[in-house]
């Protein structure tokens, strides 16, 4: 199971021998990186840095906008209000642990949760859209693990549930997963997932990935033509674009598939999450005892996403393609370095509240999601009971790419809390949480691929979030076995 630690950059391989199986993917965030930038950018300089308090754009806030943000789930830390924040279904591993449901016990999700919606300006936790609606679907358990199925699983729902507010509809998903799948995108079926989010009208967000400017190719879905693929910019302590590079962390494609846009990566200041994975293992990363470092694409992801759902207030009427062509094409050229070289451009929301460009669609070749879903995998897995899943199958057994591909386009593979005839949470609105409404839990009865045909894993049972702490702080005994996250760095 992979995410954003990962997302925006694969992760590490495993080594030869290791007892356990290799990456499922994973978050784009880099827990053990360069050391950063004294204490770290604080979101007040990266919204100057991203031309976010010009007196064109200061009102901006997020008023109207949804952001759906699939990840590890959050945390009722403070800065993070209750009332903008949604509980989607919970798709992970530890959903089957009650007093884990929803939350975030690694830290990523809530992190990426204070970039958007967080709201506490006395602690430096105010994100850039803090009046947007976020709706957190959780898929990633306290090491990263997820299965690529899993966050398919997530984007239909978000799909079939875009207008859960109307006040607030989902215009912006936040995917700062990335596997380490490199299929066609023209068959893959990870890529038809965003896809139908996409000609949903939904703009798809996703992180290049973190494993270097040599790695060669972008992590999937940032592979995908349709969405806007970013990588993340080093700053250099300044609020201007004029000394920024592109970060040597960041994925590039030496071939088709290159970045769209650029925005703040490096030692971003958001919301901690005490006792959480990161929080244990990366106690350097905590200034004071509300914030936290974060460097990855995946920090650059929900600048980017906080962007987009700032623009999309001000003119609501965009389709997910303007979106994408207003942002690159205003975007502030880096002036040096191999970003320079590349012609790559920093976000910049001021120059995109007035740039008209002539409106060109996108007509792509579509993917049409027959292709195999362990392709979209590649070398990222989870394994349970000593056994990878691999092949065709989801997290619960065999798994057509044509048959779900024709459901999830007419939008049926979810009826209710069931995902392609498995129940994986309940039927609605029904769980009860910290945030202003959260969907129904489930117990799984479908069988596992490993054929053990039982979820519970008694490991989670002793771990509770308590008075704004986890406890016990161990997270060394989980069963699901993963190196994701493993390129994170919180510094």
């Amino acid at each position: 199971m992979v995410l954003a630690a990962t997302v925006a950059g694969g992760p590490a391989a495993r080594p030869a021998g290791a007892p356990d199986g290799v990456p499922a993917g994973g978050f784009a965030s880099l827990w053990n990186g360069s050391p950063g930038i004294g204490q770290g950018t604080s979101l007040a300089d990266v919204r100057s840095i991203v031309g976010a308090n010009t007196p064109a754009t200061a009102a901006l806030d997020g008023t109207g906008i949804g952001i759906a943000m699939i990840d590890t789930g959050v945390v009722p830390v403070p800065g993070l209000p209750a009332n903008r924040l949604v509980n989607g279904p919970d798709l992970s591993f530890e959903s089957q642990a009650t007093n884990l449901r929803w939350l975030d016990t690694y830290g990523h999700g809530t992190h990426l949760a204070g970039v958007l919606i967080g709201d506490d300006p006395s602690s430096g936790a105010r994100g850039l859209a803090p009046k947007a609606k976020l709706t957190s679907v959780k898929v990633g358990t306290a090491n990263g693990a997820v299965d690529v199925s899993q966050v398919i699983a997530a984007v239909d729902w978000i799909v079939a549930n875009r207008n859960h507010d109307p006040t607030h509809p989902i215009r912006v998903l936040n995917l700062a997963y990335g596997s380490a799948g490199n299929p066609a995108f023209w068959t893959d079926p990870l890529h038809f997932a965003v896809e139908q989010a996409w000609h949903a009208g939904i703009v798809v967000v996703a992180a290049a990935g973190n494993d270097g400017n040599g790695f060669g190719r972008l992590d999937n879905p940032a592979t995908n033509p349709y969405v806007i693929t970013v990588g993340a910019s080093l700053t250099k302590g300044t609020l201007t674009t004029a000394d920024d590079e592109l970060a040597p962390f960041t994925n590039l494609a030496t071939a088709g598939r290159q970045l769209d846009l650029l925005a703040p990566g490096e030692s971003v200041l958001s919301l901690r999450n005490p006792g959480s994975n990161v929080d244990n293992h990366y106690p350097g990363a905590r200034v004071g005892s509300t914030l936290f470092r974060g460097t990855g694409t995946s920090q650059a992801v929900a600048v980017t996403s906080a962007v987009a759902a700032l623009l999309l207030q001000a003119k609501p009427w965009l389709t997910a393609d303007e979106v994408k062509q207003v942002l690159v094409e205003s975007g502030t050229f880096l002036p040096t370095g191999g970003g320079a070289n590349l012609g790559l451009r920093s976000i910049n929301l001021n120059a995109a509240l007035t740039h008209t460009p002539v409106w060109q669609p996108q007509q792509w070749t579509r993917s049409d999601g027959h292709g195999p879903i362990d392709a979209s995998r590649g070398t990222s897995r989870v394994v349970r009971n000593n056994v990878t899943l691999q092949g065709e199958q989801s997290i619960f057994g065999p798994f057509s790419s044509p048959a779900w591909a024709s459901q999830s386009a007419a939008r049926t593979a979810w009826t209710g809390g069931v995902w392609l005839g498995h129940r994986m949470a309940a039927d609605g609105w029904t769980g009860t949480s910290w945030a202003s409404r959260t969907w129904g839990g489930a117990v799984w009865t479908s069988p596992s691929w490993d054929g053990s045909g039982s979820w519970v894993d008694p490991a989670w049972s002793s771990h509770f979030w308590s008075t704004g702490s986890w406890t016990p702080g161990d997270w060394g005994s989980h069963f699901w076995s993963t190196d994701s996250w493993a390129n994170a760095c919180w510094c």
